[in-house]
């Protein structure tokens, strides 16, 4: 079974599993159907594990193969990390200045990026777009590392990766649609804006796992430009959205972050 799905290329690999992380987007947006609000500190929970499934996928998944890779390519390990890592955290910072969103917990309805009249559901959206940009990103060159080594090792990593990044998705789709109900959204236009958040990740992880499988000697750069862009998210957006409701809900944002952590550290230890 193993080896008829490494004979499918990278590519489309990297496609059916950020459908799959799609897909476990709009299962959490689904949750609108049954839940009209959410309690902060459920919430901060939620965001929390996102943030704790990220910070380990960037290292066990993104960083530790780029730094033995590279030394595979007698490259200077501590030098790529340092440029792609870098590299990530620019891009995505500049995509913060460019796209204009507005943060869940900002009552202000401070625009951020290039000013704009859209309505603010819709920059609500582009928020946590910006979140998934990287981790369509993770998906597509964890695959591109099959045309590396096409190897069950390898396959098992990447799909590690899609699972771990899938299984966040789930709370994080939750945590756009309920939140957009709330807002005044109708269930359905919720849940339309809360799954449509996440159909960045398969067109972010085509194009890594393409650019990768063209231009191979790039790959551990690429590796580490995903890590760089998701802990970026993870600084920037999701721990400090994590923060809110006074000290004591921050506990659960704290309790999350390490659950996450955990399940991605399992993920990848013992099936990558």
């Amino acid at each position: 079974m193993l080896e008829q799905l490494i004979a499918w290329g990278p590519i489309a690999l990297a496609l059916a599993a950020s459908l799959f992380t799609w897909g476990m987007t709009a299962l959490g947006a689904g949750m609108v159907f049954f839940f009209k609000d959410i309690n902060q500190r459920v919430l901060n929970g939620m965001l929390g594990f996102a943030s704790g499934v990220m910070i380990a996928a960037s290292f066990f998944s993104l960083i530790a193969p780029a730094i033995d890779l590279s030394a595979e390519l007698n490259m200077i390990p501590w030098a790529v990390v340092s440029i792609g890592f870098g590299a990530g955290a620019v891009f995505l910072w500049i995509s913060d200045h460019l796209i204009p969103h507005i943060h869940f917990q900002d009552k202000t309805n401070h625009v951020e990026g290039i000013p704009s009249k859209l309505k603010r559901s819709i920059l609500l959206v582009f928020s946590i777009t910006l979140h998934n940009i990287p981790e369509g990103l993770a998906v597509g060159v964890a695959f591109g590392l099959l045309a590396q080594s096409a190897t069950l090792p390898e396959l098992m990593a990447a799909l590690t990766v899609a699972i771990g990044i899938g299984i966040q998705n789930f709370p994080e789709g939750a945590a756009v649609s309920i939140p957009l109900r709330k807002e005044g959204l109708s269930r359905f236009k919720a849940f339309m804006y809360g799954q449509a958040s996440g159909l960045v990740e398969p067109i972010s992880a085509v194009l890594g796992a393409i650019l990768v499988t063209v231009v191979r000697p790039i790959l551990p750069y690429a590796l580490a430009f995903a890590a760089g862009a998701m802990i970026y998210v993870v600084v920037e957006e999701l721990i400090p959205e994590s923060q809110s409701g006074g000290h004591e809900a921050t506990h659960f944002s704290t309790m999350g972050c390490i659950a996450g952590f955990i399940i991605m550290m399992i993920l990848d230890v013992a099936l990558g």
